[in-house]
């Protein structure tokens, strides 16, 4: 049962919280129905997401068995059956395909996109360099669209913004572990990696660490998002965004710590920190309006 549960990667679904950010950011969060609509749109990405990371698996399974970690994943492994799991992977697509038709039209198209991108990632667009990571940034966008759309609160265009740029970054450090593993091993652990090298990496991070300081810095003092949500002192959160990015800059560059940012969020206590402030402070700013500590 334990290779079964590992084979829809639930630690993964993590990443469909992105659907509560329009939510969040709307201001709106405790409003019980939206909140339950939410977390509905939630549970249909995780079924077709857990269907595509079965597909990917069963693709990957050659290439996967020369990696160090994945070669342990259950299709890799050889303790799940190939068959069993792409008959998994229909009835958990077809589920989420369907319960999503159930609640929104709309929705159900936005998890569709969602779904027919992955395919065709996982098939091969993911052997193109930038391409690859573009996608992944795509699927983040998608979430929240997914989230905006479930709930109907219009989506700003600051969230896509930040959103897809924070998904290229973390996709691109997932890159730079890959190159990683190559100078270790000697072997390209799938076909993208011959597309990038630690220079160019380490050149295309700074960069987009840059462009997402200074975009999350105009979002919070934009004129229009200060008059949506009521208040001009968003801008306090800034530490917290500051913080954590140059955390994650500091393991990679000083520490030489080259696991994936998933595993690094889970592990690493500061990074925890700053999120957990940052959601703390955007919090009280957005959600506890009068409170006297931020006049």
């Amino acid at each position: 049962m334990k290779n079964y549960i590992l084979l829809l990667r639930p630690k993964d679904w993590a990443k469909n919280a992105f659907l509560f950010l329009p939510l969040f950011f709307s201001g709106q969060l405790f409003q019980t129905e939206l909140l339950l609509k939410a977390a509905e749109g939630f549970i249909c990405f995780c079924l077709v997401a857990s269907s595509i990371y079965i597909f990917n698996d069963y693709r990957d399974i050659e290439d996967d068995k020369n990696h160090p970690v994945k070669s342990k994943r259950p299709l890799a492994s050889g303790a799940v059956n190939k068959t069993l799991a792409l008959v998994i992977a229909s009835v958990l697509m077809v589920a989420g395909l369907v319960f999503a038709w159930f609640i929104r039209d709309k929705f159900f198209f936005v998890l569709s996109i969602y779904l027919v991108l992955n395919i065709a990632y996982s098939a091969g667009l993911k052997q193109i360099p930038i391409l690859d990571i573009f996608i992944i940034a795509i699927g983040f966008v998608l979430r929240v669209k997914g989230g905006s759309v479930i709930t109907m609160i219009p989506l700003s265009e600051w969230l896509v913004i930040m959103v897809f740029l924070l998904a290229l970054f973390l996709a691109l450090a997932k890159r730079r572990d890959d190159v990683l593993l190559k100078l270790k091993s000697g072997k390209d652990m799938r076909a993208a990696v011959k597309g990038y090298n630690l220079e160019f990496i380490n050149i295309a991070l700074s960069l987009i660490c840059a462009v997402i300081i200074v975009a999350y810095f105009m979002y919070t003092m934009s004129g229009e998002v200060v008059q949506r949500l009521g208040t001009y002192r968003l801008y306090y959160t800034c530490l917290f965004v500051l913080a954590g990015i140059f955390r994650y800059l500091q393991l990679i560059y000083v520490q030489s710590d080259s696991e994936s940012p998933v595993k690094i969020l889970y592990r690493d206590r500061f990074i925890q920190a700053t999120i957990v402030l940052w959601i703390i402070s955007f919090y009280l700013i957005l959600y506890v309006k009068d409170i006297t500590i931020f006049e």
